[in-house]
């Protein structure tokens, strides 16, 4: 569940405004759905912050895919201890 008060005191637009509601409301990914199609059509300087902004605060941190990755191989390697066994 998002944090309250994360909206930025002085929202560029009100798309940015929209957006911003939305990622404080849960709905991350039409957060960064609104935010990419503001970027998408050549926004004022205040605009491309805030939606860059957005996208920075909502992306999945790159660690998250590492330990998936260590997960995976620990367990192909449990799966081959098992069956070498057998």
């Amino acid at each position: 569940m998002a944090k309250g008060g994360q909206t930025p005191k002085d929202p560029a637009s009100p798309e940015m405004l929209a957006a911003w509601k939305r990622m404080e409301a849960g709905d991350v990914a039409g957060a960064r759905r609104e935010a990419s199609r503001i970027l998408a059509a050549d926004p004022s300087p205040d605009d491309r912050a805030q939606a860059e902004e957005l996208l920075r605060r909502t992306r999945t941190p790159p660690a998250v895919y590492a330990f998936a990755a260590l997960a995976l191989v620990i367990l192909l390697l449990l799966v081959a201890l098992a069956l070498s066994r057998y």
